[in-house]
């Protein structure tokens, strides 16, 4: 439910707050006074596009805010906290939801949800659980054959519901298995290659057996071979240095010479000897470097040409593999997973029999859960066609007749059914397509009729009406306001009207007003009670607002209304 709605700078309104509540809202005022300004900034507030030429001339940017009363727990709350907003919690049950929209006048839009920004996608997702907006041109409910099937699902209810959901279910496994049949066939040569390629790739893969860092490793051998012989060189260098073979002084004999002059001191000053003792050390240490490198020249007098060969050879081995699947890594991960994909491909001719025998049998459940829910719809639009019926009677339309038609039609996900709504205007005519047969009073009662029937099983939170009461007058709009004051008993009802005897049916009348000082028009809105509100219906009834036959007239509605039941 709307509770509250701020407009600034939108149209002709200069700033405007809409006191909304529960029950029934109308907006009445002047022609240009900017009445549809209201429908608009709640169309902006729902996510629908902006247009910049909305904006107040003059202004930079328009703003619309509203604050709407939501369950605490279902979809909407849901979707707020996924775009990231917050609500205000009222009760246990209730909380206040903030949304705003701004737009300025180069046409660029910001939408706010629960004080946080976000994509105006989001406000046309809470859109759907919020509001219905029926507008006098384009009554979308009634044109729109998607709108006429939801309009009779959601009169059916659960039963309806239960048999749609079992059906989609089926829907969805018909067209898995459909659609993997048809790729099968689709593409059974390119798979017979691929099959063939991965027999050779694997083929390749088990002989080379490559392992994990194996590259790496023959990487940084094939570098040592080929620089052996300054390898060699160094090695023999750095041996020679430490322990020489020859008479040449090395490491080793001036390290024991040194130990050797330091244990023959000792003697007179035993510092010394902790001095030998390292040194000693050093020279064990010098031995062991010494037996190191001489290990390191045998190894590498031990490789040869022959090896550097082999190493090469194994690397253009792997690397052609490489190069066909990108790294060693995906090479050994293919021959791990490659023999399954294997298996799976060559079992083609199999899959497709047993695909083709689960389709047949998804089928046959799918036509089972089509006719049930064609079932539920027949009887269910028979109810929906009587009921509208009879509240079109009430309308001033007394010989109409609505019928609502199931007929079939192509799958899809929503079923095997087409659903037209219908009207008979009068004895002895054709029931035809609504959008066709009806004039744009009947439209707009036809479609009233539908809601208060709907609204009884499934009621929607809000219903905005913009001057749907266009072309009826008389006793039909008297009976269109009795209507709408029964729809606002199960839903919020927003009404833009120009005539009192749908006005005279409000709980809540607000006014635009229009004032001018001469070179800039603005509109603001106001509460109307008392006298002030019926001098606004008597300026409805006859263009006067001080006229006393209006006057008179307008407390006579009032009256009328007020005993409605």
């Amino acid at each position: 439910m709307i509770e509250q709605m701020q407009l600034r700078d939108l149209g002709v309104i200069a700033q405007a707050t809409l006191p909304i509540g529960p029950g029934f809202t109308a907006i009445t005022g002047e022609t240009g006074a900017g009445k549809t300004m209201v429908v608009t900034g709640l169309g902006l507030l729902l996510g629908q596009r902006a247009d910049s030429g909305a904006v107040r001339a003059g202004a930079a940017q328009a703003s619309v805010e509203g604050v709407w009363i939501v369950p605490r727990v279902g979809p909407v709350a849901d979707r707020v906290h996924e775009a990231g907003g917050e609500v205000e919690p009222i009760d246990d049950a209730q909380v206040e939801l903030y949304l705003g929209r701004t737009l300025s006048a180069e046409g660029r839009s910001r939408a706010s949800v629960g004080g946080r920004s976000a994509p105006a996608g989001v406000l046309a997702d809470l859109a759907d659980h919020l509001v219905v907006v029926h507008g006098q041109s384009d009554q979308l409910r009634l044109r729109s054959a998607a709108a006429q099937r939801d309009a009779l699902d959601r009169f059916g209810g659960a039963g309806i519901a239960d048999a749609l959901a079992a059906y989609q279910h089926d829907f969805q496994q018909w067209r898995d298995i459909d659609r993997e049949l048809a790729e099968l066939h689709e593409e059974r040569d390119a798979r017979a290659r691929e099959a063939a390629d991965l027999r050779v790739a694997l083929a390749d893969i088990e002989q080379a057996d490559p392992q994990p860092g194996e590259d790496v490793e023959l990487a940084r051998r094939a570098e040592r071979l080929a620089n052996a012989e300054a390898l060699r060189e160094a090695a023999a260098t750095a041996h020679a240095a430490l322990s020489s073979e020859d008479d040449e002084p090395d490491a080793t004999g001036l390290v024991a010479h040194a130990r050797r002059s330091l244990e023959r001191a000792a003697g007179d000053d035993p510092a010394l000897q902790e001095l030998a003792d390292q040194a000693a050390d050093v020279g064990y240490r010098i031995a062991d470097l010494a037996q190191g490198i001489a290990t390191y020249l045998a190894d590498l007098d031990e490789t040869g040409p022959h090896e550097l060969a082999a190493v090469e050879e194994r690397r253009a081995q792997l690397g052609a593999l490489v190069r066909a699947h990108g790294t060693l890594e995906a090479v050994i991960a293919l021959r791990e997973s490659g023999s399954a994909r294997l298996a799976e491909l060559d079992d083609d001719g199999d899959r497709i029999e047993r695909l083709t025998g689960q389709r047949t049998a998804a089928a046959s459940a799918l036509d089972e859960a089509a006719a049930a829910l064609t079932a539920a719809r027949t009887a269910a639009a028979t109810r929906l066609g009587a009921a509208v019926t009879e509240e079109v009677h009430a309308l001033a339309m007394p010989d109409a007749r609505v019928e609502v038609a199931v007929t079939p039609a192509a799958a899809t996900a929503h079923g095997r059914d087409e659903i037209a709504i219908l009207l008979a205007p009068h004895q002895g005519a054709q029931a035809r397509p609504v959008a066709r047969s009806a004039s744009g009073g009947e439209l707009s009662r036809v479609m009233l009729a539908i809601e208060v029937v709907i609204a009884g099983t499934d009621p929607v939170p809000t219903f905005v009406f913009d001057e749907v009461d266009a072309g009826i007058g008389g006793a039909a709009a008297i009976e269109v306001g009795r209507r709408l004051g029964t729809l606002a008993r199960s839903a919020q009802v927003i009404a833009v009207t120009h005539l009192a005897q749908v006005a005279a049916f409000a709980t809540n009348h607000l006014s635009v007003v229009k004032s001018s000082d001469g070179t800039v028009t603005s509109s603001s809105v106001r509460r109307l009670q008392g006298s002030e509100r019926e001098a606004e219906m008597a300026r409805l009834l006859s263009g006067l607002a001080d006229s006393d036959a209006a006057l008179t007239h307008a407390r006579e509605l009032l009256a009328l209304a007020q005993a409605h039941p």
